[in-house]
């Protein structure tokens, strides 16, 4: 990837990065992106990203369990060839990240969905563009210079859920990422409450909230859509909805199951990944259906709340299925000490989410870039302090029991 060289040493290393803005520089944490995103997006889209289901007991215990895990210094340890370079389904990476499916991202920042992935790619990670994004997998495909990973959510209407499948390929993604966690869709009260559509209604709360956010304003200017790109053409004509997103909500399929995996590997040739995994029967069943990797997953504390946090079920999952596939892990990753955390307990790598969201809308594009920049310092910062060069020296060893 453009982010990394190789040097006459056979070694792999970072490209010099880009100027980070001066507006960026003073952000030293993803709290403070999102506490920059909070006042720069209007409510109902931030509230949007930042929810999660009923209590958000789940929300709660993700970054609750993963703080609790305390690491394993060590000292006078030879650390001047680190490295935070890996792979993740074959390919190099510059650290063991990913971007993960967001929906409205570009509702968050004008063409959020086109600068994230321009970021990611910059950095040398890879990006996943969501069903429900505002730009399209065309629009995003055509702004690009390299594939990407496309998440799928299958529909009742399987004719739309193939068309969004050959339309990966046509854009030559690199790989589909299955969520199965979203048969009946958890209510998030923040959602309700804040009066989310898509597209946005034009009330006079929201309009007068969206007035005074002005960069969100003006980046929206002259963005590509304010709708769900990937069902433009598709939904006009259909029964008469409010708006899309009500369309959408009846959509999910109750009847989906693992026969439907199956389906999907039918049309899909590439890489499939499998997201939304809790549960060590589950991933057995995942790896049966021939995934090349699974996302242990509760979507954020975003659907079944209750559920077990991510990082307290990652080393089951890990340890009854990690030497047949690849075990990502998504749940409440907000520091390169969190990617330590998952990968020490048997992930291969974490996908972030709110962390880059905030990064958007705190910014746009040099924003996730930031936000990628601040997990990766403290990645290789934690890793010289815990005594490591490489990635695949983390285990459990790395971590106080």
């Amino acid at each position: 990837m453009d982010a990394l060289l190789e040097r006459q040493d056979g070694a792999l290393a970072l490209r010099q990065p880009a100027p980070v803005p001066a507006a960026m520089q003073v952000m030293t944490c993803i709290e403070d992106l999102r506490l920059a995103a909070r006042r720069r997006v209007p409510r109902a889209f931030f509230g949007y990203a930042e929810a999660g289901s009923y209590t958000q007991r789940t929300l709660a215990a993700n970054r609750a369990d993963l703080e609790r895990i305390s690491l394993r210094q060590r000292v006078l340890v030879d650390i001047s060839q680190r490295s935070t370079s890996t792979t993740l389904l074959g390919e190099r990476v510059a650290l063991p990240v990913a971007l993960a499916p967001i929906g409205i991202g570009g509702l968050q920042w004008g063409d959020g969905e086109i600068l994230a992935c321009r970021a990611a790619q910059a950095a040398g990670i890879p990006y996943t563009l969501g069903t429900m994004s505002i730009c399209s997998i065309e629009d995003v495909a055509a702004a690009v210079d390299k594939p990407f990973w496309f998440q799928l959510y299958v529909m009742k209407d399987r004719g739309f859920a193939r068309s969004l499948i050959e339309r990966a390929i046509a854009a030559r993604c690199s790989a589909l990422v299955l969520t199965v966690d979203l048969q009946v869709l958890g209510q998030r009260h923040a959602d309700i409450k804040n009066g989310l559509s898509v597209p946005p209604a034009l009330k006079l709360s929201n309009l007068i909230n969206m007035a005074g956010k002005p960069r969100w304003a003006l980046s929206m200017l002259g963005a590509k859509r304010r709708t769900f790109g990937n069902l433009a053409g598709f939904v006009h004509g259909k029964a008469r909805v409010k708006a899309l997103s009500e369309w959408v909500a009846h959509q999910f399929d109750e009847t989906l199951s693992w026969k439907d995996v199956e389906w999907i590997r039918g049309i899909w040739p590439g890489k499939l990944i499998i997201k939304g995994i809790l549960d060590v029967e589950d991933a057995r069943a995942a790896v049966s259906v021939g995934a090349s990797a699974i996302v242990v997953s509760n979507h954020g504390g975003r659907q079944m709340d209750g559920a077990a946090s991510s990082i307290s079920i990652l080393p089951h999952v890990a340890d009854a299925v990690g030497a047949e596939l690849e075990v990502l892990f998504d749940g409440g990753v907000r520091s390169g000490q969190d990617v330590l955390r998952a990968i020490a307990l048997g992930a291969r790598g974490c996908l972030i989410g709110r962390a880059y969201i905030y990064g958007l809308g705190a910014g746009g594009e040099a924003g996730v870039s930031r936000a990628i920049e601040i997990i990766r310092k403290e990645l290789d910062v934690t890793m010289g302090l815990a005594g490591l060069n490489t990635i695949g020296e983390i285990d459990r060893r790395c971590l106080v029991e």
